[in-house]
């Protein structure tokens, strides 16, 4: 589905983001990209959503080469992976059914579309009852889930989230993290960005580690090697 082949992404000579990196994700798969700060997690998403370019090798996506493509044709790729982030992006003047259906609107849904799927996808991840509410009036886990309704919501085959845990308690970082094996367990893959070694240690899933840019294990049974 997903394929890094030799990516390497230099900025300067002292800055080396990623270093011939290569590896594949499967369909369905629970992926975890580990490392310090600074490790190259980050960059390698940038890179999958074309939002910056490999100094050296490919990025695939359904055997589409994401970086030969035209402008025109990147928001269609962009369509099949949702993001979600640490810091939420939500839109502040707008409420929870709102913020999810802009996703909807973006992509040229219609109305009947939009008003039969946001209210699922905000039962989904247990915010029915606070369609109408703002950000402001949100707990920090609440509009994370919100940012993971609308990653959702247009129903793409990958969902890549990007330390989507860093400003939260552990009380909802855990239900953050079992809302993702869920979305996984429906069938969507996840690719999940982090720092948190216990997070890693207890999904029991796939871990990619790396340490300067590069891939120093790729480990099937779900343990961070640093």
């Amino acid at each position: 589905m997903i394929y890094f082949d030799n990516v390497s992404k230099v900025y300067s000579s002292d800055s080396v983001a990623l270093d011939s990196v290569t590896f594949a994700v499967e369909p369905k798969e629970f992926l975890s990209l580990v490392g310090h700060s600074g490790a190259g997690k980050s960059t390698l998403i940038k890179l999958l959503l074309a939002e910056e370019k490999p100094s050296s090798g490919n990025i695939y996506f359904e055997s589409i080469d994401v970086h030969e493509l035209s402008r025109k044709e990147i928001p269609y790729v962009r369509r099949k992976i949702g993001t979600v982030f640490q810091d939420f992006k939500l839109l502040p003047h707008k409420t929870a059914y709102e913020n999810v259906s802009f996703a909807l609107e973006a992509a040229g849904r219609d109305d009947a579309e939009i008003a039969a799927d946001v209210p699922h996808v905000l039962e989904l991840v247990g915010l029915a009852d606070r369609a109408d509410h703002f950000p402001h009036e949100l707990s920090g886990g609440q509009q994370q889930r919100v940012a993971i309704a609308r990653a959702i919501v247009s129903k793409p085959d990958v969902i890549v989230a990007d330390e989507p845990t860093g400003n939260l308690d552990p009380l909802n970082t855990w239900e953050i993290v079992r809302l993702l094996g869920k979305i996984n367990e429906l069938g969507t893959t996840v690719i999940l960005a982090t720092h948190d070694k216990e997070i890693i240690d207890t999904i029991g899933k796939r871990v990619i580690t790396f340490k300067n840019g590069r891939v120093v294990s790729d480990d099937k049974k779900g343990k961070y090697r640093l």
